[in-house]
């Protein structure tokens, strides 16, 4: 009895190979997938710095209204 109960549970190298495939498949997707993300959080990450220097480039632009908003009074740009 002992010994059928070992025999139905041997797996074939046929099997084991077939397992092995499935499972090298799989990974290969799983890697695909990663990649692509990886490429696309990248591009993201560029895009982002991107934005974060355009608005340095503003804000440096910008300082001497930052630094001091209401201006000296003969500054004509302040409409009197």
């Amino acid at each position: 009895m002992q010994d059928t109960w070992l025999y139905d549970e041997i797996v074939t190298i046929d099997e084991l190979l077939a397992k092995l495939a499935e499972r090298h498949e799989a990974l290969s997707q799983t890697v695909e997938i990663l990649a692509a993300m990886q490429r696309e959080n990248e591009q993201r990450i560029g895009q982002v710095l991107e934005a974060i220097n355009r608005l340095a480039n503003i804000a440096e632009a910008h300082q001497s209204r930052l630094d001091d908003p209401e201006g000296p009074l003969d500054d004509p740009s302040r409409g009197s």
